[in-house]
């Protein structure tokens, strides 16, 4: 039976696996082996690898274990979508959700139980933060999907399970060490193997740390803009009241990587009667002149006592008219999962976080992990 004193060597990077291996005596490349059976070929049984020793495999078990999280439970669309609730060990939980297309799908991953921020248009934001999720379950998430698709060992073409988004649960700026370090796991040639070319990561405008998600993972930025006027964003989003749109432009201008043929994507829900318009639109157009920029324009996705109304068919399709006649793409995305509130904006879960307790000394230091303004 596998405890908390067994050790996940799911998180570890290459030169953290070698250092706990080289701590009961293993040779350095065992870790090569490991991270084999580990991320390329799926296997989480000591006693399956066959490469191993055989003195070897009873040794590791008795001292490390590769789990992924609990899925505690599983939710299929009619639209084909897939969403599983998963459980970490401490027992909170957050939610992913794949995504597929006829040859190819995308995986949406949460990096946080719960959120930072207070968008109000997100059933995530209605739920405050629990806690930043580890490396090992951002990684674990990834693997649970590899395993529903069957695609270990890795494939080199051809996958189901194609691209990945950090767009779940939670703000992955505010996670940047967990998430990079997830990602480098992730994009590793000789295991999971996606490119990060294959990979989008989502922010609502933490400005200080894009500049280093480009210079170390080099992914493809998504950025939830969703108003083109600071004083309408400072409630849609309100993180732009620290780092207002001219600012967070300006960083979208200096993206390493960023170019014609990677172009940052602008998220933008729409909302009836409030940033639809067409004057909005062509405002947009001023706004991203000189940054090699594409839309996505998202249909509200309602959720239970969610403030806002989806815009109308004719009001996105005049609204991505006026984009499209400037240059830039701008399709209106399908909606996918909302039977079972996985479409984008709709994920939480039940997780809350612990009230600190009554008897903390007044000069307690806070925690590190803090909702936007508080």
């Amino acid at each position: 039976m596998m405890t908390d004193e067994h050790k996940n060597l799911i998180g570890l990077e290459r030169d953290e696996l070698a250092a706990e291996l080289a701590a009961i005596g293993e040779k350095p490349f065992r870790a090569k082996q490991l991270w084999h059976w580990i991320y390329h070929r799926g296997e989480g049984d000591f006693a399956k690898m066959t490469t191993l020793s055989k003195e070897a495999r009873p040794k590791l078990a008795e001292r490390f274990r590769i789990t992924r999280p609990e899925i505690a439970t599983e939710q299929k669309s009619q639209d084909r979508s897939r969403k599983w609730l998963l459980r970490f060990d401490d027992g909170n939980e957050a939610e992913c959700v794949f995504i597929p297309e006829d040859d190819r799908g995308a995986l949406c991953i949460s990096s946080q139980v719960g959120c930072t921020l207070t968008c109000p248009f997100c059933h995530t934001g209605t739920q405050r933060l629990v806690r930043n999720l580890s490396a090992a379950e951002i990684v674990g998430q990834m693997m649970i999907a590899r395993d529903a698709c069957g695609e270990w060992p890795s494939p080199k073409g051809g996958r189901m399970l194609s691209n990945i988004v950090m767009m779940g649960m939670g703000e992955p700026l505010y996670n940047f060490d967990n998430v990079a370090k997830a990602l480098r796991i992730i994009m590793d040639p000789e295991g999971i193997s996606v490119s990060k070319r294959r990979i989008t990561l989502s922010t609502s405008g933490v400005v200080p740390m894009m500049a280093r998600c480009g210079d170390e993972l080099g992914v493809n930025l998504a950025v939830s803009l969703h108003a083109c006027t600071d004083d309408l964003r400072d409630q849609l989003v309100p993180i732009n009241r620290k780092h207002p749109i001219k600012e967070l432009l300006k960083a979208c201008r200096a993206y390493p990587g960023a170019n014609n043929a990677r172009r940052i994507t602008f998220e933008y829900v729409m909302l009836e009667g409030v940033n639809d318009s067409a004057a909005d639109a062509k405002e947009l157009l001023r706004l991203v002149r000189g940054i090699p920029a594409k839309f996505n324009l998202i249909p509200f996705n309602p959720w239970p006592g969610a403030p806002f109304e989806c815009s109308s068919p004719a009001t996105m399709k005049r609204f991505a008219q006026i984009l499209n006649d400037s240059g830039l793409s701008a399709p209106i995305r399908a909606p996918r999962g909302r039977d079972i509130m996985a479409a984008c904006g709709q994920l939480k879960s039940a997780s809350q976080r612990q009230r600190r307790k009554s008897t903390a000394p007044k000069d307690a230091p806070k925690t590190a992990i803090m909702d936007a303004g508080e």
